[in-house]
């Protein structure tokens, strides 16, 4: 039996961006606002406009500041708000996660989301990449409703860096049973061949797949698809 064909996830901010994913052979899109401060929410038509141009998943990201603090009393409410809004306009899958200031996982501010939607599939940010206490964030998040992806570079800026941590992360879940293990951060072709020597099977590209390579030019079909062929 031959492996599964890798998951190739492509952030996108509009409608011209997933369509362009798709056309390029995307498996899913991480929707945001922007990319300054590592993704927003993106707006509620922002999130309708691309569910209504693309099939393939959509996974809306929950987040409102800088960092991966949930914002206290305050914050909770507005990520709990964005995300009732969010649920209503059809969001089915969702990217989020956020930290105590010791480094463990805000438990209260992901449940207090998590009540919101109902089980749906969701992902924990790169939060995790924010504190070194990787296996206690594992150990608080795994066995949450809807959990089945955790985006990571394994702490490093650059994923490729990360090989090592992540494949032991990776292997562990599935033994476990627990997320699947998402390479994000940095990544870089010249990287792949290494992280899927080492198992990773899931990818997470942003810039690498933009016109210029930065978040102001949109998202090339060309790019996409010379990722879609490194991937297999």
């Amino acid at each position: 039996m031959s492996e599964p064909t890798p998951l190739l996830e492509v952030i996108a901010v509009d409608a011209d961006d997933a369509r362009a994913a798709v056309a390029g052979g995307a498996d899913r899109l991480e929707l945001v606002s922007e990319m300054r401060h590592a993704g927003f929410a993106p707006s509620v038509e922002t999130f309708e406009a691309v569910r209504a141009a693309v099939t393939i998943p959509v996974r809306v990201m929950i987040r409102r500041r800088e960092g991966f603090s949930s914002g206290g009393v305050q914050g909770v409410a507005e990520l709990v708000h964005t995300a009732e809004a969010l649920r209503r306009a059809g969001a089915e899958e969702f990217v989020l996660g956020w930290l105590d200031p010791d480094g463990t996982v805000d438990i209260e501010a992901v449940r207090a989301v998590l009540d919101t939607l109902g089980g749906a599939k969701w992902t924990f940010h790169k939060a995790i990449d924010a504190t070194n206490l990787r296996d206690a964030v594992y150990d608080a998040v795994r066995k949450l409703p809807g959990l089945d992806t955790v985006l990571s570079s394994g702490g490093f800026p650059a994923a490729g860096d990360g090989t090592e941590v992540l494949a032991a992360e990776a292997e562990r879940e599935r033994v476990l049973g627990g997320p699947r293990v998402l390479v994000g951060g940095g990544l870089t072709p010249e990287a792949v061949p290494g992280l899927r020597a080492a198992g990773l099977d899931a990818f997470h590209v942003g810039t690498a797949v933009r016109a210029d390579g930065t978040w102001e030019s949109p998202v090339d079909v060309e790019k996409v698809a010379e990722w879609r062929k490194l991937l297999g």
